[in-house]
């Protein structure tokens, strides 16, 4: 097996690892442990981080990847696709945003950054892994 072979499962599981480490992270919160919500969410934004390495080094060695579905397959998957990749964009600042107002001790504007960050990065994670399935195991050439 090749890099190219193993890399969409391995960015499919990193996905699945971000968002349970989110679901963790705010689990916590909820529960007023700062310190282990704060441990769940480094975890979660290294995970997101290494998922952008591999994801980037992927798609500059193989390109895109064509759907092979078709039908009314076709437009549900592009739209759960354009709305991943546009929040992913998205995500990217407001997660360093969220994460440097942890850092500086700025909890309340922190919580309201957040209250945007999580949703969106649970739905990035969970649409990114529905893409994976939906190309890669359901519609594939």
């Amino acid at each position: 097996m090749t890099f190219i072979d193993v890399a969409p499962g391995f960015l499919a599981s990193l996905n699945a690892a971000a968002a349970l480490l989110v679901t963790a992270g705010y689990a916590f919160i909820r529960r007023r442990d700062a310190r282990t919500h704060r441990r769940f969410m480094i975890g979660a934004l290294a995970v997101s981080a290494c998922f952008m390495v591999v994801y980037l080094y992927y798609h500059w060695l193989i390109g895109n990847v064509p759907f092979a579905g078709t039908g009314i397959v076709r437009p549900v998957y592009f739209t759960v696709l354009a709305s991943h990749v546009i929040l992913a964009a998205v995500l990217l600042p407001l997660a360093l945003v969220t994460a440097g107002l942890a850092l500086a001790g700025r909890t309340a504007p922190h919580r309201k950054v957040a209250r945007w960050t999580l949703p969106i990065w649970l739905y990035v994670s969970v649409t990114g892994i529905a893409v994976y399935v939906m190309a890669f195991h359901i519609y594939t050439a």
